[in-house]
């Protein structure tokens, strides 16, 4: 698995770099050296680490928001069977599951670790906000 720089693993988490590189400090997150010196972390470990310390996403009141329909995240787990599968993945706060073939996941290679785009396609569009005040 190609190692995930500092700034890509902060932008999938939602995070600040800062955040990750406190993380790798305390020894809660496991980073390599790339071959130019970098700090790197496996997808797997950043896929499991997200999986052991993800938190409910934030409450969609709480600000003035519209979701975006594209979705950068890292899969988390792939449960499948020999017709469909479950891939579920994280992008940023959000906590995204897909139902899909398995076929599907063994073409485009989907696996924890892996970073994709969750792409939300749908007819219905809810947008809400708080009261102005």
């Amino acid at each position: 698995m190609t190692g995930i720089r500092i700034k890509q693993a902060a932008e999938l988490l939602g995070v600040s770099d800062d955040s990750v590189r406190r993380w790798i400090d305390s020894g809660a997150l496991v980073a390599d050296k790339d071959a130019a010196g970098r700090l790197t972390i496996d997808g797997v470990v950043l896929a499991e680490f997200v999986r052991t310390r993800s938190e409910p996403a934030p409450n969609p009141l709480s600000s003035e928001s519209s979701a975006r329909n594209r979705l950068t995240g890292i899969v988390t787990s792939v449960t499948a069977d020999t017709v469909m599968a479950q891939v579920e993945m994280q992008c940023g706060p959000f906590r995204i599951v897909s139902l899909m073939s398995s076929e599907a996941v063994r073409e485009l290679g989907l696996e924890p670790g892996r970073i994709a785009v969750a792409v939300v396609k749908s007819t219905t569009v809810i947008v809400e906000t708080q009261p102005l005040t």
